[in-house]
């Protein structure tokens, strides 16, 4: 009996266990060409960042190395060098850097790549290369050469010593021993000397991109939380009873601001609302209350959100568009002074479609960017003019006046013009005092905001 048991159950056994050992096998062998296609790909990733950031530097180079006046060659050499440095940032975001401080570097890049695109795309015939913008091509050519050589040093290293990225990447996510390996050594000593750089001056158009836009350069007098209850109350009308919640956010940083939670009597749900500490400026509101089915059309909701502007001391605010998503109304207001539509002055408004209130408003751009005395120039070119710029097949719907912000951050008057081309709706912006088009953008014909 034994013998007989021992005579089937051997071979199935020894059939298991080879068939365990052809698994373990089979799984290690996939294993293994998983981290080597990872490592491969890494070090391809690698070696183009070098390649590619000594491009960069040759591409500067040559852009210095031509007159002054050969704006053909240097928007030649601009558009590479956005080219070039574009890669480099795709490359960076393929290696495992993400645990490794290297945020100096990949910034240090990207307003390369917006200055270099922001120059090349313009009317050099109008507006060349200027001394400071020089200067900048200059001292990129200096930096970028410095960094070329460390990713250089770094690559030299890798394949001399036959170093690997999965090293980097373990040592990284266990943090062991990370102050010791050479390849995140060499990507800390760039990161470190990138720090070191001046910052240049890359123009507003570029600054703008990084600009926080910091509450605190508001300027205005600290508020208290008292204070901030009463404005609260105020502005939900709620009364002298009611209960309020006030919270300070980000106390001692640049974003700090009020959190108000108002309850008021007979209200369904509670209205949250956020005020700025330095001048106590509300930047936004929201009714938390359970919005019904539409009973009101947008065109009466625009109506009804526009008394509630003017009601809380938003006077002179004019609606420019309306979307409506099921039961709500997605209403932005602008300023607007002696005709002209001020967008920089903007805020966003959620209406409830049910009762045709409004639920809530986002005013960040309009607190960041109201003025009270704003200079508006005359335009230097009249309306026939400007109508002479657009495309004949555009079918204008209206024309305004508009005071835009610009792609280089530069704020001017434009006329403003709605209308229809290729089966879809446009708004075209030309400048008011020679015809360019500033802005070009597609819009959703809606119900609410009536062009004029």
């Amino acid at each position: 009996m034994y013998k007989r048991l021992s005579a089937i159950m051997f071979p199935l056994t020894a059939l298991l266990l080879i068939g365990a050992l052809v698994w373990g096998y089979q799984e290690n062998q996939e294993k293994n060409s998983i981290l080597i296609k990872a490592e491969n790909q890494y070090q391809r990733a690698f070696h183009d960042l070098s390649y590619h950031v000594e491009r960069l530097h040759g591409e500067l180079g040559n852009t210095l190395a031509v007159n002054s006046a050969s704006n053909g060659v240097h928007r030649k050499g601009l558009v590479n060098v956005w080219r070039l440095t574009s890669e480099a940032q795709n490359e960076i975001n393929q290696l495992p850097l993400t645990l490794l401080p290297f945020s100096q570097t990949e910034e240090f890049l990207s307003k390369i790549s917006n200055f270099s695109y922001k120059a090349a795309v313009r009317d050099f015939t109008k507006k060349p290369l200027t001394e400071a913008e020089m200067g900048n091509l200059k001292a990129l050519y200096k930096n970028s050469g410095e960094i070329s050589k460390d990713l250089q040093e770094v690559q030299n290293k890798v394949i001399s010593n036959k170093l690997r990225w999965m090293d980097v990447e373990s040592a990284l996510a266990t943090e062991e021993k990370a102050e010791d390996n050479t390849i995140i050594d060499g990507f800390k000593t760039v990161d470190k000397r990138v720090a070191a750089y001046p910052e240049l001056d890359w123009g507003p158009s570029v600054a703008s991109i990084y600009d926080k836009r910091s509450v605190k350069k508001l300027g205005g007098k600290p508020v208290t939380a008292a204070d901030i209850k009463a404005k609260a109350v105020k502005f939900a009308d709620s009364g002298a009873n009611t209960k309020v919640d006030v919270r300070e956010n980000g106390k001692g940083t640049e974003w700090a601001s009020y959190t108000a939670t108002v309850t008021p009597p007979n209200h369904k749900a509670p209205i949250s609302m956020d005020f700025t500490v330095e001048g106590g400026l509300l930047i936004s509101y929201n009714d938390n209350r359970e919005v019904g089915p539409a009973k009101v059309s947008m065109k009466q909701a625009v109506a009804k959100a526009g008394e509630f502007l003017k009601q809380k001391g938003y006077a002179g605010m004019t609606a420019v568009s309306a979307d409506r998503y099921d039961n709500l109304g997605n209403l932005t207001f602008v300023s607007s002074k002696d005709g002209v539509l001020i967008y920089p002055e903007k805020m966003t408004l959620r209406v409830g479609l049910d009762t045709g209130e409004t639920v809530g408003f986002q005013a960040s751009d309009y607190v960041r960017e109201h003025q009270e005395k704003r200079e508006i120039p005359k335009p230097e070119l009249s309306l026939a003019k400007a109508r002479e710029k657009l495309n004949p097949e555009f079918k204008e719907l209206y024309n305004r006046m508009a005071w835009i912000e610009n792609e280089d951050a530069v704020e001017l008057l434009t006329y403003e013009f709605g209308g229809k081309i290729n089966g879809s709706q446009y708004r075209i912006y030309l400048n008011a005092a020679d015809g360019n088009e500033e802005a070009v953008e597609e819009i959703r014909t809606s119900s609410g905001a009536q062009d004029k």
